[in-house]
């Protein structure tokens, strides 16, 4: 490989987004230090209290994951008593509860992430921060087709 091979990865969509990502997710999980939660958990919690008793498959649409990447990842919140897995109606279904701890777990994470949210929205500025959802709705949109 020649290095104009290898400066091609400073152009590489997946390598800038995933270089955004982490030092986005580095920002979250300092602004959530106090929760003891990680800006990653944050996010699974959140979406499984919204979803309330969804099936993994469907957290797993939602969250743009595979079922077992989502299942490894729920295991720490298992474990420390902020959701439920349990069997759904069909018993191969399994469904993902948020328990009293987690929903306490989040009422104090919630405020922490509205600053760090209101934060980076006052950074980027309120029509460059609409832009950018719009530019990462298209991404996903164009990758799926």
């Amino acid at each position: 490989m020649d290095k104009s091979e290898l400066s091609a990865t400073a152009m590489c969509t997946s390598f800038n987004l995933r270089k955004a990502a982490r030092v986005v997710t580095q920002f979250y999980d300092e602004a959530l230090k106090g929760s003891g939660l990680k800006s990653t958990q944050f996010s699974l919690l959140t979406m499984a209290a919204t979803a309330g008793g969804a099936p993994i498959s469907r957290l797993a649409d939602e969250m743009a994951m595979d079922r077992t990447t989502l299942t490894r990842n729920l295991k720490p919140l298992a474990d420390a008593g902020l959701i439920r897995i349990e069997a759904g109606d069909d018993k191969r279904v399994r469904k993902v509860m948020v328990t009293a701890d987690g929903d306490y777990a989040l009422s104090r994470a919630v405020p922490m992430w509205r600053r760090a949210q209101t934060r980076m929205i006052d950074r980027l500025g309120d029509e460059e921060w609409g832009a950018f959802l719009r530019q990462l709705q298209t991404v996903r949109r164009a990758v799926r087709d």
